[in-house]
């Protein structure tokens, strides 16, 4: 086989371990930011008692422009 080729294989082969690394670290993150939501918000999940201990008007209104 031609060197050049073996490297492109390599660079292909190193290219889609970096997708998967970085997908899996994406949906770990969109999981962790899902979560902080549903606690905000007081979801019906997690149940009332989450927001029991915070000040009035927390978990009412999320500004998603910032």
């Amino acid at each position: 086989m031609d060197m050049s080729l073996v490297a492109a294989i390599m660079a292909s082969q190193a290219g889609a371990m970096q997708m998967k690394v970085a997908a899996s670290l994406l949906k770990s993150n969109l999981d962790s930011q899902k979560s902080a939501v549903q606690t905000l918000l007081g979801s019906e999940q997690q149940g009332a008692s989450s927001l029991a201990n915070v000040a009035a008007g927390i978990g009412g209104n999320l500004n998603v422009n910032a």
